[in-house]
């Protein structure tokens, strides 16, 4: 299902992204869609995926695909962008949602870099609304193999 923007003055607006990025200029907070060249590129990158990679995709394979490519990704950042938070950040958590939710601990563990990232953004304010919390255990599990 693609989402539609009736606007009050003007065409009404198709897909995810355009509406996004259209609501963050109403918003006057345009810092969001990145402010450098090569930032407002990886945000749109981003925002690609989470249509592409994401949102058409519900298999648990292909969403432990999407978690491992993520997680490679993040390793050395603190958002999507590397050091600001944006609407990519936003999207791609709201995406996520539904699978971050029912991972178990151990998938949680497997997927650090993704756990370490989405608790930071949930908590950031405003963003988690009506969405549940999800509950990452702060200190590493370690297994006895005996």
């Amino acid at each position: 299902m693609i989402p539609v923007l009736q606007t009050n003055n003007g065409p009404s607006l198709t897909g995810l992204t355009t509406i996004a990025a259209h609501l963050v200029q109403q918003a006057n907070k345009e810092y969001l869609l990145g402010s450098t060249a090569e930032e407002k590129a990886v945000v749109q990158q981003w925002l690609e995926y989470r249509v592409t990679q994401v949102d058409g995709h519900s298999s648990k394979d292909d969403i432990r695909t999407v978690l491992k490519d993520l997680n490679s990704y993040l390793e050395d950042k603190v958002y999507l962008t590397g050091y600001n938070f944006t609407l990519a950040d936003i999207l791609l958590y709201y995406g996520l949602h539904r699978f971050i939710v029912d991972l178990t601990v151990q998938e949680k563990e497997k997927y650090l870099n993704v756990s370490r990232w989405f608790c930071h953004i949930q908590h950031y304010p405003g963003i988690r609304q009506h969405l549940s919390s999800v509950v990452f255990i702060k200190n590493r599990l370690y297994t006895n193999s005996h």
